[in-house]
Parts: C-alpha cells; structure tokens; sequence
C-alpha cells in the first residue's frame, strides 16, 4: 500500500547500507527509487529523499564493512564483533523511532496509488553474503571478494550487464575512492606530526582541565567526511579512553555514531550533496534545509547517544 512506501524506503536503506558498507553508494541507489516513489504516492520529495538518507546512515554507523567501523575499530584496537553490539544498542532504538515517526507522518496524509514493480529475489544473494559474513567476522577483503565475485555472476548469468558494463561501472566505482583516499593519508601524516611536536598534549591536559569525569567530552571535527574526521580523532580519543578508564569498543562505537550523527545532518556533507544531485538529474528541483527537517534517523541517534552516555554508565575499565 502506498502509505507504507517511505517505510519502506527506510528499511531498505537500512538493510542495503548495513550490507554494502556505504551510505554515498546507498544514497546514490536508491534516491532515484525514493523520487519515482514521491511522485507516484504523492508523498513530498523532501520526507522520501530523507528517509533514505536515514536509512544509509544506520549502516554506515553499523555495518561491518563500513569505512567509518574499520577506521574507528583499527584506531581503538578493538574487534569488529564487540563494536556491533556496543553499537546496536544505540542505533536499533535510533532505527526503530525513526521508523514510528516516519509512519505516523504517512498516516497523516492522503498518498496516491499503490506502487508496484517487479523484482528478483535472486538479486538480494551478494547482499545477504556479505551482511551474513560480516556478522559471523569473516576478513573484510574476503567479505567483499565474496559479495563483488557472485553479484557478477548473479547479473551476468541473468543478462543485466556485460562483463565491459561490469568492468566500467567498478573502475568509476575506484576512481570516486581515490580523493578520500588522499584525505586520509594526508590527514594521518598530519596528525602524525602534531603527536610528534606535542599538539596532542596540549590539547588533552586542556580537556582534562575541563572535563573532570568520565562523561567528558564531545569531539566535533568539521571536516565534512566522518571517515577523515574518524582519523583524526582517533589518537585523541585512544589516550582520553585509557585517562578515564572507558573500553576500546565504547570508544570505537562513540567514535563512529557522533562521526555519522553529524555526517548525516550537514548540508554540505558528501550524502546530503549526492542526494540532491540525484534528485536534481531526475529534473527536480529540491534542497538540503528542505531535506534536514525531515531527517528523524539523525536526532533519534543523537537521542539514543545521549541516554546510553548519561543513563547507562559503563564500569571504569582498568588500563596499565
């Protein structure tokens, strides 16, 4: 039924982010499917086009093979495994609200038609392969192999591309890697020197001077990529950890939500800036403040933060 549509929508993007490990890929796949559901249900472009982004940042906090998860996992030494379940009692809550009020504003207005198309269950095997070995802890690389080896075989074996479609469409898939690439290495080389003539120093014993317990501190880097911003704060936020006593993988999940809260919210942030580029090649026209008042995904997280900062305090764990 139409008035479900931007639910679903929502749950889609949740489980295609938590399989792919991307929110911009996410983002890039299903906003043309958002738009074409806006204009048949008759639902706004604004509430479709962020519930989608809502979606696609669950899994980028979430999955496995996120970028942002390894980043904050390898920054904080702790396993993948125990950052997901630090991790899904702050965005499984986060996740379910959202979706309570992305259904009560539905129910509220009156939606067009029914929207039906035809679909391949089939198709859904490379997503469900990698999901299912990220969250048995397969390596990374394995996992991936895994999901790029029988998605080709899946859409070559039922004639959806060619092996040169295939071959072109990974190689731009690289290409739009290499600048936050780039960022990274420049951002770890910078961070690197800053440890090294003392800057980090400086700036822990200023926080240590302001914040007095455990419940401290918020770190906001405004460099618009919550990867990047991930790195940089990682050897901050490593030494913060074992100063107050607070496990690598409370760190590591800490880390990466507050990363994807603000990622998610910023209009100048690569998701908000490729989903309004899609939205635009389609012939519409729409714009980030009339997407961030209906992104619910973003604030239910930071909510969802809050309360497992404040009101579920973690036992101080002994560092040497």
């Amino acid at each position: 039924p139409a008035r479900f549509s931007v639910a679903v929508l929502f749950v889609v993007a949740c489980f295609v982010s938590t399989s792919m490990g991307t929110s911009v890929g996410t983002i890039t796949l299903l906003v043309p499917i958002a738009t074409a559901v806006a204009e048949t249900s008759g639902f706004s472009l604004a509430l479709c086009t962020a519930s989608v982004m809502g979606g696609a940042m669950f899994g980028d906090n979430l999955s496995f093979i996120s970028d942002t998860t390894i980043a904050a996992c390898n920054g904080q030494g702790c396993a993948m495994k125990d950052k997901f379940r630090e991790n899904f009692g702050i965005a499984l809550p986060s996740a379910v609200s959202s979706l309570i009020l992305i259904l009560i504003v539905s129910f509220r207005q009156d939606p067009g038609t029914s929207i039906s198309h035809s679909y391949n269950l089939i198709q859904m095997i490379p997503y469900l392969l990698v999901l299912l070995g990220g969250i048995a802890g397969i390596q990374v690389f394995l996992v991936l192999l895994t999901g790029i080896v029988s998605g080709a075989l899946i859409m070559l074996g039922t004639g959806q591309t060619t092996p040169w479609e295939m071959l072109s469409n990974m190689g731009s898939g690289t290409s739009g890697m290499f600048e936050t690439c780039m960022v990274a290495i420049l951002v770890s080389a910078m961070c690197a020197l800053i440890r090294e003539n003392g800057g980090f120093d400086v700036l822990l014993e200023t926080i240590h001077k302001i914040f007095r317990g455990r419940k401290g501190g918020l770190l906001d880097i405004a460099t618009a990529n919550n990867t990047v911003a991930i790195v940089m704060a990682n050897p901050i936020a490593k030494e913060m950890s074992e100063d107050y006593g607070i496990s690598p993988r409370k760190t590591a999940s800490l880390l990466d939500t507050f990363s994807c809260i603000s990622q998610g919210i910023i209009p100048y942030g690569a998701q908000m800036l490729v989903a309004i580029s899609a939205v635009h090649e389609l012939g519409y026209e729409l714009s980030a403040f009339e997407i961030i008042p209906c992104l619910f995904y973003p604030s239910m997280l930071f909510i969802s933060s809050m309360i497992f900062i404040f009101l579920l305090p973690e036992k101080a764990v002994k560092t040497q």
